[in-house]
C-alpha cells in the first residue's frame, strides 16, 4: 500500500503564522506535520510515500531529505489553482495501485486514527468524527439508515434525510475501482475549466454514484485537528498534543 499526501497549497488563511513556509512544515513538540505523517505511516507498514508539493517545494524536499522512508516528490506547478489539480498529479499511482491512501498534509492526529484506516476491512473507507462543531468549514459525511453515505460536502442541502453525521478527517483508503471513477471525474471538472473544484467533490461524485461501494470508520473520541487558521495552531498545542 502506498500513501498520497497532498501538500502543495499555500495556506493563505494562516496569515503569517506559518512563517512563509508550507503549513505542513509547522512543528508541534519539535516535529513537523510532514515528519509525523511519514513516521506514523512507516510505523504502520506504509513505506512508500508520494508527496504532492508546490508552494516552496524546495523547502519540503530539503526538510525530508534524511527520512528513512521512500518518498517520491510529485511537483504540481499549478498549485495555486486548487487541490483537484494536486490530486490529478498522482493519478498514475491511483490507477496502478490496488489500494492506497489519500491524506491531507495539514492534520495533527492520534496514531490510532491512521492505524484504523490502514487495518480496516472496508476497501473504500472514509473516516468520520461525530463530535464536531457544525458550520460552513467542516466537510460533512451524512449516513442514512442503511449505513450508506448519502452526502459528502461542506454544505448539506436543506431537507436531506440522514440518520447520523460526522466530519471527515481528510484521510481516505481507496481501491483501483474507485480510482477509475476519481480520474474520470477529475478529467470532467478540468475539461470544464473548473480547476478550483475541491478534490472532495470528485470523491463525492463517486460515492453518490455507487454508495454501496463505500464505507467509513467512526473515530469519534480520538484527537485530531486540521490546521487552517491561526486559532487551530493554538488548539493543536493546547488540546490535541496532550491527547496524542
Amino acid at each position: 500500500m502506498q500513501a498520497i499526501i497532498l501538500a502543495a497549497g499555500i495556506g493563505n488563511r494562516l496569515g503569517d503564522e506559518a512563517g512563509n513556509k508550507p503549513k505542513s512544515m509547522l512543528e508541534f513538540n519539535g516535529k513537523s506535520l510532514l515528519q509525523r505523517h511519514v513516521e506514523l505511516l512507516k510505523r504502520n507498514g506504509v513505506n512508500q510515500v508520494n508527496l504532492v508539493v508546490g508552494y516552496q517545494s524546495e523547502l519540503i524536499i530539503e526538510h525530508l531529505k534524511h527520512s528513512s522512508s521512500d518518498i517520491r516528490f510529485i511537483h504540481n506547478p499549478r498549485y495555486t489553482e486548487g487541490s483537484l489539480i494536486s490530486l490529478n498529479c498522482a493519478r498514475d499511482i491511483m490507477l496502478q495501485e490496488s489500494q492506497y491512501l489519500i491524506m491531507d498534509a495539514d492534520v495533527l492526529y492520534d496514531e490510532k486514527i491512521l492505524s484504523r484506516l490502514i487495518k480496516t476491512d472496508i476497501p473504500n473507507c472514509l473516516l468520520i468524527d461525530r463530535d464536531f462543531v457544525p458550520g460552513d468549514e467542516p466537510v460533512k459525511v451524512c449516513i442514512d439508515g442503511r449505513n450508506h453515505i448519502v452526502e459528502f460536502r461542506k454544505k448539506v442541502a436543506h431537507g436531506l434525510e440522514f440518520d447520523k453525521q460526522g466530519e471527515s478527517v481528510g484521510f481516505f483508503k481507496f481501491d483501483n475501482v474507485t480510482s477509475s471513477c476519481l480520474v474520470e471525474r477529475i478529467d470532467t471538472y478540468l475539461a470544464r475549466n473548473e480547476n478550483d473544484t475541491p478534490y472532495e467533490e470528485a470523491i463525492r461524485d463517486c460515492i453518490l454514484k455507487d454508495p454501496g461501494h463505500f464505507g467509513y470508520e467512526d473515530i469519534t473520541g480520538l484527537a485530531w485537528i486540521e490546521i487552517d487558521f491561526p486559532e487551530d495552531i493554538l488548539r493543536a498545542h493546547d488540546e490535541i498534543l496532550p491527547n496524542i
